[in-house]
């Protein structure tokens, strides 16, 4: 460990005595499930700071690690065989602090596929005071998905994510550029070169362990959840999920319907499992918003000179588009000359990061000097990456991988997928250079396995945020005319936000605990 990590203290949370069990037996004649539970592992401030905790909360964080159990079930690999190969998932579980007043169970899932969520009961109620009262009337349940985390996983070598590209929330999104030297637009040449290195790395991990990586769905997490149910004795169990969380959830519902109790999916995912209808429906969605922040900056001329007007703005921006393309810059102090996908990434930011986004687009087309300007410079270059030692895994590329693959049946050869990307370019001048050509799942060696969720009249809420990039807001309208329950409309842009501001909180919370919620909430606000 790093001299801060160990001079940090450690956290440890409890857990029922160490090699008990709890054992909870289905009523349809199913044989008992049964949570090992254990000492749940040790960990450092370090830790808590890398899962977004603030410096200010802690300590009531520790608290919160403090009341924690953890353990695990064991699980088949193949469902169809329930007898051969069994796998672990791990599992967290916070009590409610309310016993006496206890509504139940209520599991969460952070999105991906991929994303880890064994520590995020601790998270969710280290968000705000809102957020906490989650867990007062329920146990607050986290778990890897298999795949992930501390759970039965694989690991192998990728060129790129199929679809999505690996990010701490689990959720994925545009990048700018292609490995290699190649400045400017995208040549057919190197597309080429990259589908051809992305498939082949596809065929070698599908291939590297087929029986475990064939079993990565999100049909097989949904069967695992409900074990997790069996085994916490829960008749019913709620659910919270974000990004593909919402998939998941979707999955659960149309599978075991009786088994759920309340359901909340924040940032909806399409009611079909389409890397291209993701990559296109997102694409469009950047460029849409890409409006409001002209809008804004164009309030704002004094301070970032693009021009008075949303049009003017537009019009400059996709200037500076043209000419990092026609001429790129490079810098001493970046690996990679910046081209227009650079300055397309920019014009990609969501509301919160506007004010930086325009100081690093006024920056760049201002430049002159041989080093980048700092504030482009650390938007580009992104922070540091930082490993912290035991941390739990926020994300698995592997278990990205597989799930979108198995599940896509839309495996494009080259010409369909360059078609693709360009037309989406296309379609949006200013931000589509901000996205990435990929392979997607081409060259996955596994059979497809499609799921369609169906309709159910159980208690369920669709969040969609009106201005979203990542979970663009028609995809919620579409899964609501799918699988039913109440839209809640998010005045924002922002991924998955419900939890993090205050007031949109309570209303979720409130749901949880009257099961009734009301048309929306404003959300993150634009900067000033």
């Amino acid at each position: 460990m790093t001299a801060v990590a160990l001079a940090a203290a450690s956290l440890v949370g409890c857990s029922p005595a160490a090699g008990s069990s709890v054992a909870a037996t289905e009523s349809a004649g199913a044989g008992p499930v049964t949570i090992r539970w254990e000492p749940c592992r040790a960990y450092s401030d370090d830790v808590l700071r890398d899962r977004g905790i603030s410096e200010d909360k802690l300590p009531a964080a520790r608290a919160l690690l403090n009341r924690l159990e953890c353990g695990s079930v064991s699980v088949p690999l193949d469902y169809r065989s329930p007898n051969g190969r069994r796998i672990t998932v791990a599992i967290t579980r916070l009590p409610a602090v309310d016993q006496a007043n206890r509504l139940g169970s209520l599991a969460l899932n952070p999105g991906g596929p991929g994303g880890g969520g064994y520590l995020m009961p601790v998270e969710v109620s280290s968000l705000n005071d809102a957020a906490a009262r989650l867990n007062a009337r329920y146990d607050l349940i986290g778990f890897d998905p298999r795949g992930v985390g501390y759970s039965s996983k694989v690991q192998c070598a990728l060129g790129s994510p199929g679809g999505a590209s690996p990010a701490p929330t689990g959720q994925p999104g545009p990048e700018t550029g292609q490995p290699g030297p190649e400045t400017g637009p995208l040549t057919e040449a190197a597309a080429r070169g990259v589908f051809e290195q992305e498939a082949a790395a596809n065929g070698r991990c599908g291939r590297s362990d087929p029986d475990f990586l064939g079993e990565l769905t999100t049909l097989n997490v949904a069967r695992d959840l409900d074990l997790v149910r069996r085994g916490l004795g829960e008749r019913r169990l709620n659910f919270l999920g974000v990004s593909w969380g919402t998939w998941l959830g979707m999955v659960y519902r149309s599978t075991f319907p009786d088994s759920v109790g309340r359901m909340f999916l924040d940032s909806v995912a399409l009611p079909t499992f389409s890397v291209t209808a993701f990559e296109d429906g997102r694409a469009d969605a950047i460029e849409r918003n890409f409006a409001r922040m002209a809008e804004w900056l164009a309030a704002r001329n004094a301070s970032y000179g693009f021009g008075m007007t949303k049009k003017q703005v537009r019009a400059a921006i996709l200037a500076l588009v043209q000419d990092y393309d026609a001429h790129p810059r490079r810098f001493t102090d970046l690996p990679q000359a910046l081209d227009g996908a650079a300055i397309a990434r920019l014009a990609s930011q969501t509301s919160p990061d506007w004010a930086r986004a325009g100081l690093a687009l006024r920056e760049l087309r201002d430049a002159t000097g041989p080093t980048a300007p700092t504030t482009a410079r650390e938007i580009l270059a992104g922070a540091p990456r930082r490993m912290t030692p035991d941390a739990p895994e926020h994300f698995n590329i592997t278990m990205n991988q597989a799930v979108f693959c198995n599940e896509d049946p839309s495996r494009l050869d080259f010409a369909s997928a360059w078609a693709a990307y360009q037309q989406r370019v296309q379609r949006n001048p200013v931000t589509g250079r901000a996205g990435r050509f990929s392979a997607g799942c081409a060259g996955w060696p596994l059979p497809v396995q499609e799921f369609r969720p169906r309709r159910d009249d159980g208690s369920l809420v669709l969040a969609g945020h009106r201005y979203e990039q990542l979970s663009p807001f028609q995809w919620t309208t579409q899964t609501h005319a799918a699988v039913g329950g109440t839209v809640f409309t998010v005045n924002d842009d922002v991924h998955g936000s419900v939890l993090k501001d205050p007031d949109c909180a309570a209303d979720l919370v409130g749901y949880f605990i009257t099961g009734r919620i009301d048309r929306g909430c404003t959300g993150v606000r634009q900067p000033a």
